[in-house]
């Protein structure tokens, strides 16, 4: 992939328009195309800003600017703003576009076979008879694997008459922003952010049971999955969470920064300072979501005595590559804090012993660390739930915030 991205950062920025097809500012339906044939759809607004292409990314609330644009006769490349993913496509006669979506992995590169319809506002087709029955609230979630292992999760939905809208929290994070349908007895959500690309569907038995569920991910993966109504259901709890061991107090490390300088925690600038240790990879989803919030915070607590380090461990050990990743990410999210280049990849089963020998294993990405001035591990937060959890999300940021305020006193 990373050649295809070399010649494509060449290309001459073009109008849009094209010999066989014009783009045309309107609402598009994306479509992603998985090996079973089964359809991951999200919506695209398209719009010209200071003369230039700017397309909107829509999941419920989230609109994800993308303005990494090229256009080269009929074809049409675009870049996903934080993730190693982007689209080559053609212009069709009708406006739509056609091509292929290139999304980085740990492995091989995925190529999925992508359309996007010009003028289709709506993300599935949904019947306009009224919904007899609301699932607004909290559900117990089941999720089944192929081997007949099962996962729980707590599913959040919001239902306005026929539109669902939700998320799944699960024991390492959320799948951000679910935007969908009801139609009958039916339910249909999706997400497509540049790494995830989702579908859920399943029968709505009544108001307390779903049954029948599928959850589709990536080109050919799924669960089965079920769901039962309960308001005041917990989330579900982490196996043997992330902590220090025994006899630890506090961390060594030294990694370095993007420039190739050198960073420990016995630096100068981290000494009687309140320290928030990021562990985060550029892939990540809800590493995004929590970097967003921890780059807001840095830039209003700084002068308070705080600071933030971020740990990134990539796809591959790979220095080029991870480079190129986390610049994408720390330019898209105006991060001000080091990203420091762990070296050692995401999938490495040792990765925690390679890295941070004196914390029990890494279980999910984002793990924050607290560090009090003296510089002993305070606190680690084993999972992180974002934004689109909603209360979930505000009472992180309430204790995240009564926690560094406690330490900055003592």
């Amino acid at each position: 992939m990373k050649y295809l991205l070399i010649a494509l950062s060449f290309l001459p920025v073009a109008r849009l328009s094209a010999q066989s097809g014009k783009l045309k500012q309107t609402t598009y339906r994306g479509i992603l195309y998985r090996q079973d044939s089964n359809e991951v759809v999200f919506t695209i607004d398209v719009r010209t800003e200071k003369s230039k292409p700017v397309f909107y990314i829509i999941n419920d609330t989230e609109r994800l600017r993308v303005t990494d644009i090229k256009q080269a006769g009929d074809s049409l490349f675009f870049n996903m703003p934080v993730f190693e993913s982007s689209f080559h496509t053609k212009i069709e006669k009708d406006g739509s576009l056609k091509g292929t979506w290139i999304r980085g992995t740990r492995g091989a590169d995925q190529y999925w076979p992508f359309k996007a319809i010009p003028g289709q506002a709506f993300r599935f087709a949904s019947s306009k008879q009224p919904v007899k029955q609301s699932i607004t609230g909290k559900w117990v979630v089941t999720f089944t694997n192929t081997n007949g292992t099962t996962e729980k999760a707590l599913a959040i939905f919001k239902q306005v008459k026929n539109k669902l809208t939700g998320t799944f929290l699960t024991t390492t994070g959320d799948y951000r922003y679910l935007d969908g349908v009801i139609t009958n007895d039916s339910l249909k959500l999706s997400t497509f952010d540049g790494a995830h690309a989702y579908i859920f569907i399943a029968h709505i038995d009544n108001e307390n049971t779903i049954s029948g569920g599928i959850y589709y991910f990536g080109p050919s993966g799924k669960q089965a999955w079920t769901a039962v109504k309960d308001n005041n259901a917990p989330l579900p709890e982490q196996e043997s969470p992330t902590s220090l061991r025994k006899g630890e107090t506090s961390l060594n490390f030294a990694f370095k920064d993007m420039d190739d300088k050198l960073v420990s925690l016995k630096d100068e600038q981290y000494k009687n300072k309140v320290v928030i240790i990021e562990l985060m990879g550029s892939w990540c989803p809800n590493c995004m979501d929590e970097t967003k919030f921890l780059s807001e915070y840095y830039r209003n607590n700084k002068k308070r005595g705080v600071e933030v380090l971020a740990l990134a461990y990539e796809y591959s050990t790979d220095l080029q590559r991870s480079k190129a990743s986390l610049e994408k990410f720390k330019t898209r999210l105006s991060v001000a804090y080091p990203i420091l280049i762990t070296g050692v990849a995401v999938g490495d089963e040792q990765r925690t012993e390679k890295t941070l020998p004196q914390i029990t294993p890494i279980r999910s990405f984002p793990t924050t660390i607290i560090l009090d001035k003296k510089g002993n591990v305070r606190e680690i937060q084993p999972v992180f739930y974002g934004p689109g959890t909603g209360t979930y999300y505000h009472k992180f940021v309430k204790e995240f915030n009564e926690t560094v305020d406690r330490l900055l006193k003592e």
